[in-house]
């Protein structure tokens, strides 16, 4: 499986984006899709991650209530949409692919196995 991430950009405080991970390959309805940051200085750190039916779905406590993940199967690809942003929300946004549909792991970057290349966000105050 590859992945593309796209849908960064530079934006205002309080602003939203859509950011898109699409697929190419075989079984990608089948995969976990998670969705990492990493921030100027940071390490990598969970954002969200979405189930292979769309009906699970996990965030982080700091985005919960402005960040959502979907994914649209019959299109290979996952989506997270990104609303009221903040500075702090300043990073590169990267989705990730888990093949093990029943992962309990879904908030560590060692659980998944395919990773785009990650597409910066910017927020100015």
């Amino acid at each position: 499986v590859q992945l593309q991430a796209s849908g960064g950009g530079l934006v205002q405080t309080g602003n939203s984006l859509r950011l898109s991970c699409a697929a190419s390959g075989r079984a990608f309805d089948s995969y976990i899709v998670g969705w990492f940051r990493q921030g100027p200085g940071k390490e990598r750190e969970f954002v969200a991650s979405i189930g292979w039916s769309g009906l699970s779905a996990h965030y982080a406590d700091s985005v919960k209530g402005r960040f959502t993940i979907s994914r649209d199967n019959a299109k290979n690809t996952a989506y997270l949409q990104i609303n009221s942003l903040k500075p702090e929300d300043t990073a590169v946004y990267y989705c990730a692919a888990d093949p093990d549909p029943f992962s309990g792991s879904y908030y560590i970057t060692s659980a998944y196995d395919y990773w785009g290349q990650g597409t910066l966000v910017t927020v100015s105050s």
